[in-house]
């Protein structure tokens, strides 16, 4: 890629770059402490993308988002599939951890018109965006169990699921602050977590209906 042709660059960091919550919610002036493998990548990639648009001028901008959800995941470790296909399946879904464990999510449509605004914006507004984050999610804390059950009544099932408790280096609590982006994007989810849900489901039942 000829550089001359760069106009912005959006980074995909995640909400897993703030590390241990110590408080109520992340907002972006949280400092980014990740301790577990997965984590540390995400905390040291966003601290270098700043470093670029401090240092070198970079027009790049980094979102932190919650955990996304939709159509077309086929990584079955990942609770919307499990429980989904699990659920078609007829078995009982299977949750690794306590179920306690609490997260922000967003659904992947929300997620990329999230991404394309920022990238708009930063075109249009280089200096005032350079170097800034912005976090994405619905402000929701939901535990594991919660989504389970989220899912298996937008389903219309009756199971109940397995908790293995088997899950370790987990951050237990994980809740996003996204008002900067309301602010100074005006970003606003189009879709939210139950009509995400939703067309997830939807999307799952019409393709592995026969698994």
């Amino acid at each position: 890629m000829n550089s001359k042709n760069l106009r912005a660059v959006v980074f995909a960091s995640s909400d897993k770059a703030y590390g241990v919550l110590d408080g109520e919610k992340y907002d972006e002036a949280f400092p980014l402490a990740g301790r577990f493998p997965y984590d540390v990548s995400k905390s040291c990639s966003d601290l270098i993308c700043q470093m670029y648009a401090n240092t070198y001028g970079l027009p790049i901008s980094i979102t932190r988002c919650g955990n996304f959800f939709g159509p077309g995941d086929l990584n079955t470790s990942r609770i919307f599939p499990s429980t989904i296909l699990s659920v078609l399946r007829g078995e009982r879904p299977l949750i690794r951890s306590d179920g306690m464990y609490i997260r922000d999510y967003i659904f992947i449509s929300d997620g990329a018109a999230a991404y394309r605004e920022l990238a708009k914006r930063l075109i249009s507004a280089q200096k005032d965006l350079a170097g800034e984050a912005f976090n994405f999610s619905y402000e929701l804390k939901l535990t594991v169990v919660d989504v389970v059950r989220t899912i298996l009544r937008e389903m219309g099932s009756n199971l109940e699921p397995i908790i293995l408790n088997e899950a370790n280096h987990e951050i237990p609590i994980q809740a996003l602050d996204s008002k900067k982006a309301m602010k100074y994007l005006n970003w606003a989810p189009a879709y939210g977590f139950e009509q995400g849900v939703r067309i997830t489901a939807d999307w799952y039942k019409e393709r592995f209906s026969d698994v």
